[in-house]
């Protein structure tokens, strides 16, 4: 029954792993990211302030930023889950270790991996408003999001011994799933370099971007920061320079879809085993979704209902991609090393 807890613990941590990723794509896709000025509270209170007196004292404290209570509120709740999530990450780390006591055969390197990840976001966190919203650590936070969410994939699926099919993987199968994990990652970060610089309506049509297929772009002034200036909020490049962000998450995203759709139909056409089956329809329908709604994001002016979802599906896409590349590796444990692992109460996870 311990066991069991441990996985269903591990399972309730993704979920609300990706709740956290969606909604802190909310804060900051609604003007949230400031919405307190100071960290970890909001205006010196772990709440947001409500009575006359402590709103005077909030907006003579912080002159610059008047207390503005609906945007402060969705800060404030987005660091309520986020918290909670490590809490979770905590115990689950701590209880990794404790049963490592009794059972050497206990793995801890991801809840630990986990901890030590969640304690790197939440300085990114810190940073995030101590710096106005910097672009690097914006997108630093977001990579950390989702991070934190892959992980805790990995600990579910070895916890419960999921999806272990790399028995009847082919070689093609294992490199195809690993470069698309790559290819996506790379695209989530330029997705977060996007959403960072607000570069989002930097083209408002599809599939030129201001009427034309190559227009002017500034490359330079996209990817490169000379440090940590005023506050960022809205953005403070040039049009050029967010047009060539734009323009190189749209060839990202097609790099992206062709590695991905290629991956989905050679798991449907080569895989022996139903679990490669399935997760590889699973990518290849996520990735369209996503496409879809990339497309719709640019074709309806980024209602932040699309923006939003854009996020949650990119957490799915990524939790799915991060499946498919535990199950064409990871091997079923040998008869020996079962009885090793089960013990009186049945099996554990599996090695590290």
């Amino acid at each position: 029954m311990a066991r069991k807890w441990y996985l269903y613990l591990a399972m309730f941590a993704t979920l609300l792993a990706i709740g956290v990723i969606v909604l802190g794509a909310y804060v900051r896709l609604s003007q949230a990211g400031l919405g307190c000025p100071d960290w970890p509270g909001c205006y010196g209170h772990m709440s947001v302030p409500d009575t006359h007196q402590a709103i005077a004292r909030a907006d003579a404290r912080y002159a610059g930023h008047p207390l503005e209570t609906a945007r402060a509120w969705k800060e404030m709740w987005h660091r309520y889950f986020a918290g909670s999530l490590a809490l979770l990450i905590l115990l689950l780390t701590v209880a990794a270790w404790w049963r490592r006591l009794r059972n050497p055969n206990q793995p801890v390197l991801l809840p630990t991996l986990l901890l030590l990840t969640v304690i790197f976001q939440a300085l990114l966190g810190m940073w995030t408003v101590t710096l106005l919203l910097f672009p690097p650590v914006v997108m630093g936070h977001l990579l950390g999001g989702f991070a934190t969410l892959a992980l805790l994939v990995l600990l579910v699926l070895q916890s419960g011994n999921f999806l272990r099919a790399g028995d009847s993987a082919t070689p093609l199968m294992r490199g195809l799933a690993m470069v698309c994990l790559v290819v996506l990652v790379c695209q989530i970060a330029l997705g977060g370099w996007v959403s960072s610089n607000y570069a989002g309506i930097a083209c408002a049509d599809f599939p030129t971007c201001q009427g034309q297929w190559w227009p002017h772009m500034d490359f330079a002034a996209a990817f490169s920061w000379r440090g940590v200036g005023p506050d960022y909020q809205g953005g403070v490049l040039s049009d050029p320079a967010r047009v060539a962000i734009h323009v190189s998450h749209r060839i990202g995203a097609l790099v992206a879809f062709l590695t991905v759709i290629m991956t989905s139909l050679v798991c449907l056409v080569k895989a022996h085993r139903p679990a490669l089956k399935w997760l590889g329809a699973l990518v290849g329908i996520l990735v369209i979704c996503q496409v879809g709604i990339g497309i719709s994001m640019v074709h309806w002016g980024l209602p932040l209902v699309l923006t939003d979802a854009h996020t949650g599906v990119a957490a799915l896409l990524l939790a799915a991609v991060v499946s498919l590349n535990w199950a064409v590796w990871a091997k079923t444990p040998s008869l020996s090393a079962r009885e090793i692992q089960a013990g009186p109460a049945g099996p554990t996870a599996g090695q590290e």
